[in-house]
Parts: C-alpha cells; structure tokens; sequence
C-alpha cells in the first residue's frame, strides 16, 4: 500500500471521514430515489465500472475467489470479464435496493415476476412460521419487499452496519417497507418471539461470520457457514424455503421459489446438522453457479479454514 493510499485509510476511520462517507452517502440515496429509474441505472453502472478499474482490494478479491472456483473452467479472459460483470450487477441492484420505497408506493410487478411461488403459498397457508433461505445474491433486498408488499409479515436477520447511522438507514428502509429488521447478535428472543407470532423470518448464511457454524463444501472448498435456520428448523417443526431474486438481461427481476429442503433426521443431531447445513449450502451454491456474476464474490468467503478453527479454540 502506497504511503497516500494509507492515509486516505487512516482519514477514512476517523470521525471526519465517516461523518463526510455518511453525507455522502446519504445525498446519493435521496438523489436515486428522486430521478428516474434509468438515470439511476446509468449511475450505478457508470459508477461500478469506475470501481471495477480502480477497486483495489475488492477487485483483487473478487478475481482470487473467481480464479480459485472455477480454475480450469475458464480463462484468464474469462474471470476477468466474470469480475467485471459482478461489479456491474451489484451497481445495478444497488440502485433498485435504495429505490425499495418508490416501488413500495408505485408498485414491483413491472420489475419482479414471482416463480414458482406455489412452493411458498403451500407453507405460508399453514399458520405457521416459515424460513426463507436465500443469500446475498441478486438483489435480496427485493425480494423480502415483495414479499411484504403481498402481505406476509416477514423478518430478516442481518448483521447491522459498522456506522449507525448508515445502519438507520439501511434499517429504516426495510421496516417502512414492511419487512422488519432483527439485528444478528441481538436477535435470540426476538426471533422466537417471531416464530410464536406466525412471522416469517429471512436468513442469509452464504458468508463467513463469527456466530456459531460448522463446516461445509460450497462451491468446491470448505466453508464455515452459520446453523441457525437449521436449530430452528428442527427444533420448532418449521420448514426452510430457498428463494432467490435473479436479475434478467433486461434489468427486471425473477423471485424463484424452490421446493422445501428435505431435513434429515437420524436421531443423530451432531450429524443431522452437518448434514442439513450442507443442504442449504447446496441450495444456494446451485442458484450461484446459474448466475455467478450475481453473488458477492468480494466477501471472504474463506476466511475459516477447519485446521485454523481448530487450532484457534483449543
């Protein structure tokens, strides 16, 4: 790292910088909200290819992890143009997930079509609570506001952001949407709170976090992943949906529904939660490798490996 790039980073941690990222931050979003959707794209996209040649770490990032799956799949070339691809979708879903509200008062069903949602209605039916499994993939902001815009009292449990005040808002926007926010962390009693009250609760576990986990295969190598949809399933009789918001070729999106991930239950729990988790790994390592350009690749998705784990907690 140059000696001008560190300082930008030191600036960047202190009050000053979060307090200017956050006004800018904040003018950038009542700006998207206010012109039209295709102005907004026009940014988002300009603005990602901006960062897709002046990423740095991300870019670096995105291109080890791209390499590291698909090595002998395809080209140099080729996850050169998969990474450029990745920041380019993720500055256009970016720009729908600040525009939520404008679609909660005009509207999704000219950018969201519904795909097998029989699989969700047939368990929604029931009373009672159901998870939906899904990742940072797509635009799954979207997806947890359609879903509330048909009336299902839904809640999703995310990790909240490192400045409160981006978090406020990034919460804010979900609850006026109508699917609510549960902060990871805080959210034991809350969740079953949730799961007593017949909610339907939104889980993400497609990324390397400190809650607990074990450790399953994704997308070719071993990857600690989170346990909680899968305690709660078994404990609480509920069943996990997977569920996707994917972006077509014409900037609107398909929300697929698949059917509910079939649980085993061996009388072995140390098993079956192994077992399960990997299920639900394999559900979203399927719907990634039909769109890789649409997952976040720029997360260290690896950063746990079993020997580290192992040797950190003894």
């Amino acid at each position: 790292m140059t000696r001008r790039n560190k300082k930008k980073k030191r600036f960047s941690r202190t009050q000053a910088g979060k307090n200017i990222r956050y006004i800018v931050i904040y003018g950038f979003i009542r700006l998207i909200r206010k012109i039209p959707r295709k102005w907004g794209m026009t940014i988002g996209r300009s603005l990602a290819m901006a960062y897709y040649r002046f990423g740095g770490k991300q870019k670096t990032r995105v291109i080890e992890n791209l390499s590291s799956v698909f090595k002998g799949e395809r080209s140099e070339q080729e996850i050169l143009e998969l990474t450029k691809n990745v920041f380019l979708h993720f500055g256009t879903a970016g720009i729908d997930a600040i525009r939520i509200p404008v679609y909660v008062e005009k509207g999704f069903n000219h950018i969201v079509t519904p795909r097998n949602f029989h699989f969700a209605k047939e368990n929604l039916s029931s009373g009672k609570s159901v998870i939906f499994l899904t990742a940072h993939f797509g635009n799954w902001e979207l997806m947890g506001a359609w879903l509330a815009s048909k009336g299902y009292p839904i809640k999703v449990v995310a990790t909240p952001a490192s400045d409160p005040r981006l978090d406020r808002l990034i919460v804010d926007t979900r609850n006026k949407a109508g699917y609510f926010n549960i902060a990871r962390g805080k959210s034991p009693k809350e969740i079953i709170r949730a799961i007593k009250q017949g909610d339907y609760l939104g889980f993400l576990i497609d990324q390397d976090t400190d809650v607990k986990g074990v450790f399953v295969n994704f997308l070719g190598k071993k990857a600690h992943t989170p346990i909680g949809p899968v305690l709660l399933a078994r404990k609480y009789d509920l069943p996990i949906l997977p569920a996707f918001a994917y972006m077509k070729p014409d900037m609107t999106y398909v929300l697929e529904f698949f059917p509910p991930i079939q649980l085993a239950d061996t009388g072995k729990p140390g098993i079956d939660i192994i077992t399960n988790t990997q299920r639900c790994s394999d559900a979203y390592e399927s719907i990634i490798r039909r769109f890789p350009e649409q997952w976040a690749w720029m997360h260290k998705r690896w950063r746990k490996q079993p020997e580290y784990h192992t040797q950190k907690n003894k």
